[in-house]
């Protein structure tokens, strides 16, 4: 959690946005995340914890929930980064609404040619398995 904290310093110091830092942890060693993609042969970091200095946006969020890490460990909360101009809270009530409810609006097209792409993926032998 410290080298999280500290990566957050030095991009924060560095001009490089907030106060924001992450580390993936195999097996107790701090890993980047491509290396554990490489060492697992996968894109899955299951068997991963991620260690981050705060807790993780949405964008992140949905990330981490793809990698399939199995434990997250924040500094600060949703509520402190909102106290210093990163309000992330928004978008997670927007999240938690139907796509047709939400303020950007979702409009869905061409749905036929879009399922025709998605059964061609599924009959694909090499496709990669999400």
């Amino acid at each position: 959690m410290r080298r999280a904290i500290a990566l957050g310093r030095r991009g924060m110091n560095a001009g490089h946005g907030g106060p924001f830092g992450a580390v993936v942890v195999s097996r107790g060693e701090i890993v980047a995340v491509r290396a554990a993609c490489r060492r697992l042969a996968s894109f899955r970091l299951s068997g991963c914890d991620l260690y981050t200095s705060g807790e993780p946006c949405p964008m992140c969020l949905g990330a981490i929930y793809w990698a399939r890490i199995d434990r997250i460990f924040f500094g600060f909360t949703v509520g402190d980064a909102a106290r210093i101009g990163f309000d992330d809270r928004v978008i997670y009530r927007q999240l938690a609404k139907p796509a047709g409810r939400r303020t950007i609006r979702a409009v869905q097209l061409l749905a036929p040619e879009a399922r025709a792409l998605a059964r061609e993926y599924a009959a694909n032998p090499h496709r990669a398995t999400y």
